[in-house]
């Protein structure tokens, strides 16, 4: 069975702690457990998606959250490790940078057709912030058809409902929890 990977803006902006939006400790303490999955998944040929928030300089976006992932930026590269991994890998046909404008990572961006062209049957998803880009990466990934499952330790946020939005998306996307 063919999987993907959907790492969800794990940012300098979202994890460094110098960042625009950072969720910070939690964020910086599951970058480990992000990068045995994705070194698991590219061993086994399955699809990395690295889909990160992409804003211009002045994105109404701003007007509910601080500036964060402004194209171009410091604060829109991949963090740590993760940021390394992909550097060295990018060019491989099972990896791919996804910049998305919303909070979830299917919503008007081709998510969906690359992962049917590429056979995937099942989605994981992972990554910041858990109650709001990777809960509504869940619910993209569930309208477009595909089962996903979710590690709790490959998620974080900066706000308290972290495991009142996990257990949201077993009841209602029926999300795999691991």
């Amino acid at each position: 069975m063919k999987k993907a990977y959907v790492v969800v803006d794990m940012s300098n902006d979202f994890v460094h702690d110098e960042g625009g939006l950072t969720a910070g400790k939690p964020a910086q303490a599951i970058e480990g457990n992000i990068l045995a999955r994705i070194e698991e998944f590219d061993k086994n040929g399955d699809v990395i998606v690295f889909a990160m928030d992409a804003h211009k300089e002045n994105d109404d976006h701003f007007k509910l959250w601080a500036p964060h992932n402004v194209i171009g930026t410091w604060g829109a590269a991949l963090y740590g490790k993760i940021g390394e991994w992909y550097e060295a890998n990018k060019d491989k046909d099972n990896v791919i940078f996804l910049p998305k404008g919303e909070y979830d990572a299917f919503y008007e961006t081709p998510l969906k057709d690359i992962l049917n062209e590429k056979g995937v049957e099942t989605v994981y998803v992972a990554g910041v912030c858990t109650d709001i880009c990777v809960f509504n990466t869940v619910y993209g990934a569930y309208k477009a058809g595909f089962p996903t499952v979710v590690a709790k330790d490959e998620c974080a946020t900066f706000t308290a409902n972290g495991d009142i939005f996990l257990n949201q998306m077993n009841a209602i996307y029926k999300t795999e929890l691991v």
